[in-house]
């Protein structure tokens, strides 16, 4: 997913509360030139909207700068928002056009039916619902796609055996597991039961054994 978000160069001065008081959103972006930030501010509605659609270290933001002018694509790195109203403080961008690669964090998305559920009655058990990947600029994909048909209960998959698109390395410990399907618990009333009666008799014991 693309989107294209306009914004403008900060004013001079301006304060960061004044600026929300305003309706816009303080926001930076880095790496276009190494090191270097740019000091930006933009409309409030935009950003939310934005955000709605985009997720941090995902999506590819095409950035357009009007004042400067500078266009490129960015990843949103950082939001900052209020601790519980969830109103936007603050936005961090991060230029990838003149990036080799990127580290990025995609979602994991599971799909089939496992044959230890349809079969066994386990249990699937998702482990990590996102994963550390490093690809192109150009060739982030939206999500890395696991089927789970063939696992059976006490199965597992991990992260050295998932099928990755190209160019695509994981960062981090591709012996993690991913996902596991569990063997069928005992949640009945029947093993509720079973379990408070456990429950008596070791109380029961305890009081026998003081008694003596």
């Amino acid at each position: 997913m693309e989107l294209t978000v306009e914004c403008q160069k900060r004013p001079e001065g301006s304060q960061p509360n004044a600026l929300r008081r305003g309706g816009m959103i303080p926001a930076n972006l880095y790496g276009h030139k190494g090191t270097e930030a740019i000091s930006l501010v933009m409309n409030a509605k935009t950003a939310e909207t934005m955000l709605k659609k985009a997720s941090v270290n995902n999506t590819i933001i095409d950035l357009n700068i009007t004042d400067l002018p500078w266009r490129g694509k960015t990843l949103v790195r950082e939001v900052q928002s209020h601790p519980y109203k969830g109103n936007i403080y603050h936005i961090s961008f991060f230029a990838v056009a003149a990036q080799d690669s990127v580290d990025v964090e995609v979602p994991l998305h599971f799909v089939g039916d496992a044959v230890g559920v349809k079969q066994e009655s386990g249990i699937v058990d998702t482990l990590a619902t996102s994963l550390q990947i490093r690809c192109n600029p150009d060739s982030i994909p939206e999500a890395i796609e696991i089927n789970i048909s063939n696992l059976h209960v006490g199965d597992s998959l991990y992260v050295r055996e998932l099928v990755l698109p190209s160019g695509v390395t994981v960062l981090g410990d591709t012996e993690q597991a991913v996902v596991t399907v569990l063997s069928p618990q005992k949640t009945t009333a029947a093993a509720v039961e079973e379990l408070e009666a456990e429950a008596g008799t070791e109380s029961a014991s305890e009081s026998d054994a003081e008694a003596e």
